[in-house]
């Protein structure tokens, strides 16, 4: 038997794991990765290059904003958990904790890594301005290694894009995010304490940046502090709480939260800033992960939302998102080259060309490949989430 999140109705067995099954995540996930592809898209017709929209503000916004869910997304998610697991425990076990997280992501971040340096750059077919052997294979041994451990991000900031591996800084992001955050869970009581004083430390190193005088050290310290914005991943920490705790302050801010009239604003904010490009001066990822931390809240944890994302195809692609956010530099490559080749250049044949491919390959990828992972997670977790709840 399983019991939905709705109004965060938990399941609990004497002796099976406790199940937490919160409605539209999937969906959320599905929205993020697509954002993320249609940025690339036509940032990847400038390289090759075709007539592209990559000047557009929506476009160059949307990119940004598709990682920013995933961390808040995320934050929220694994906050839960951790708090869930640490008052039926009264402990969390950090070494399943790791081992839960490697399982999910390893396989596919490495799959991703020998392809792109041992295998892509000798496919004549996917090397583009800026994508070729050359380009992949500088400085290699130290790319390297901060591939193998798990320092993309760094990457990105001391050598620039790494071809079809670019996207996965993000992934180094969250995985230095989860490298702290269950010691953090287990041993700091006060979680308001622990996820305001993230966020703000945070805040003031991003903004000490300014004082200091410009160098190369700065610069890439600097960028690598940016594209590892583990403060938006404590906001969405830091809503879980919101949803999580029982006490006045959280049931009144809830409440606020959960009213229609707040839902109507956020979502017609979100959409209006979107749809017009708006960048929050110095503060950009911040308005839009407390924006995304709202909304995030309201469709898992609300019964009154205003609708719901949860049907059987919006599930099963927030299940393969993490493939769709893999693969889609690769994809949307192989799709523009095909159409060149046949001499189409049409949006309206290049983008379902390249999102029936996509959703193709990372349905593969999942059922043939990460799921073998992900079904051994159940052996290491005292609390059940997402596709494992719901078996």
């Amino acid at each position: 038997m399983l019991i939905t999140t709705t109004e965060l109705r938990i399941l609990s067995h004497q002796k099976a794991p406790v199940k937490v099954y919160f409605e539209n995540l999937n969906a959320i996930r599905c929205i993020a990765a697509f954002l993320v592809v249609v940025h690339h898209i036509e940032a990847l017709k400038t390289r090759i290059p075709i007539p592209n929209y990559w000047n557009n503000t929506i476009i160059l916004l949307i990119g940004r904003l598709g990682v920013i869910l995933f961390f808040v997304l995320s934050g929220f998610l694994i906050s839960f958990l951790l708090f869930k697991e640490q008052e039926i425990t009264k402990n969390i076990a950090i070494k399943n904790f790791y081992i839960r997280r490697i399982l999910r992501i390893w396989p596919l971040y490495y799959l991703i890594i020998i392809a792109t340096f041992f295998i892509i750059p000798f496919i004549d077919f996917f090397t583009i301005e800026g994508f070729s052997k050359d380009v992949v294979w500088s400085h290699l041994f130290v790319k390297l290694c901060l591939y193998v451990m798990l320092l993309p991000n760094l990457v990105l900031n001391l050598f620039g894009s790494v071809s079809y591996a670019a996207q996965t800084w993000s992934i180094g992001a969250e995985e230095q995010f989860y490298l702290v955050w269950p010691f953090l869970m287990r041993y700091v009581k006060n979680k308001w304490f622990l996820l305001l004083g993230i966020i703000i430390g945070y805040l003031l190193i991003k903004f000490s940046f300014h004082l200091l005088p410009t160098n190369e050290f700065v610069t890439i310290f600097n960028g690598y502090w940016i594209s590892t914005p583990i403060h938006c991943m404590a906001i969405g920490g830091l809503f879980a709480l919101l949803i999580y705790k029982n006490s006045s302050t959280s049931t009144v801010i809830r409440k606020l939260l959960f009213t229609t009239s707040t839902q109507v604003v956020v979502l017609a904010t979100t959409f209006l800033s979107i749809a017009i490009g708006f960048n929050f001066p110095h503060l950009n990822d911040e308005f839009y992960a407390i924006l995304w931390g709202i909304l995030i809240s309201n469709f898992a944890a609300n019964a009154n939302r205003l609708f719901s994302m949860e049907n059987t195809w919006s599930n099963y692609m927030g299940k393969i998102s993490y493939g769709l956010y893999m693969f889609h530099p690769l994809v949307i490559v192989f799709s523009i080259k095909i159409l060149q080749y046949l001499k189409i250049e049409n949006n309206f044949i290049l983008y379902p060309l390249v999102f029936v491919i996509l959703i193709a390959v990372s349905s593969l990828s999942y059922e043939f490949f990460e799921k073998n992972f992900i079904n051994k997670k159940v052996n290491y977790s005292t609390i059940l989430s997402g596709a494992n709840a719901k078996v």
